[in-house]
């Protein structure tokens, strides 16, 4: 008779750990970045914050529901929506950041821009990170971080400029595959954007590397490069997944992007699996408990409490 064999869990994948503002974040403890944008026209209308007070409601139900790192924006990412100068820029993230260092001083707080004259405006209010996602479009930004004491995110566009929607975008290199092509080219482009990072002197443990999906890549990219999670965990550095609401889970559902939480939701597991650990979300609450379920059934994470169907004494000698 043959013996089962004894089982044995497949290795997940694991990056380092992100240290930002003395705080620790890897596959224990995950890390929430909120959004916060000071636009009247994010593409999704649950997050138009362009008047202060209610940026600051925002903050402080984001901090309420579990976020670890907020992340403001003055600037739509696509081409909709009306042209801002870095002056505009500064005016809408700077108030907003200064009142938000000040109301939680041990926050993490980062900045999505592609602007080094708005990451240097920024820093002087304590800025944590410096949210590139526009690949290194302005050469200065990386050094400006490193100046400023920041962290900084890494990520890929396919070479778009910024404020520009991907139109026939296609991969193709001399190994010919152009499904992992996408693949290896975000490898690559994350790989450098990393080196050049540490090279400015920006410590590693500061350094996230994003996929950026949506940006630069269709619908069927996406999905490719977030599958392929664990090959992005390779490059050793931590993972930044800003998945929330975009067009690639609406896409995938035909749903617009008021009902494409689940389809979030679903895409932020996988990635938690995979080995992301820092994820930018819309939904705050829903996405905390997620990522931390993820966690805790990774064996990363304890549970909160485990006493179903522990062994408990007498009801009389609880009393006594």
């Amino acid at each position: 008779m043959t013996t089962a064999p004894e089982p044995a869990a497949a290795p997940l994948p694991r990056t380092p750990a992100l240290v930002l503002r003395g705080q620790r974040f890897d596959a224990a403890r995950p890390a929430v970045m909120a959004i916060i944008n000071r636009t009247p026209d994010s593409f999704w209308s649950g997050n138009r914050h362009a008047d202060l007070d209610s940026a600051r409601r925002a903050l402080d139900t984001a901090v309420e529901r579990g976020a670890d790192i907020v992340d403001v924006g003055g600037v739509r990412a696509g081409q909709e929506g009306a042209s801002v100068n870095a002056d505009e820029e500064v005016r809408r993230v700077v108030p907003f950041l200064e009142q938000a260092r000040s109301a939680y001083p041990d926050l993490v707080l980062s900045l999505d821009t592609w602007r080094s004259e708005v990451a240097r405006a920024a820093g002087e209010v304590g800025l944590d990170l410096v949210n590139d996602t526009w690949a290194g479009h302005d050469p200065a930004l990386v050094e400006v971080a490193a100046e400023i004491g920041a962290g900084v995110v890494c990520s890929h566009t396919g070479g778009l400029p910024p404020r520009t929607d991907p139109v026939n975008m296609t991969y193709a290199d001399d190994q010919g595959d152009d499904e992992l092509a996408v693949l290896r080219d975000v490898l690559r482009t994350l790989r450098a954007g990393a080196e050049k990072a540490c090279a400015a002197g920006i410590p590693a443990e500061r350094v996230l590397i994003d996929p950026t999906l949506d940006f630069g890549k269709t619908t069927r990219h996406s999905l490719v490069v977030l599958r392929h999670t664990a090959d992005i965990a390779t490059l050793g550095f931590p993972i930044l997944q800003a998945l929330s609401r975009k067009d690639f889970v609406g896409e995938t559902l035909d749903l617009p992007a008021d009902d494409r939480l689940e389809g979030t939701l679903a895409a932020t597991a996988i990635a938690a699996w995979l080995g992301a650990t820092v994820f930018r979300a819309h939904d705050v609450r829903a996405t905390r408990r997620v990522v931390d379920m993820v966690a805790t059934i990774r064996g990363d994470r304890p549970p909160a409490q485990a006493v179903r169907g522990e062994r408990r004494p007498p009801i009389e000698q609880e009393l006594a």
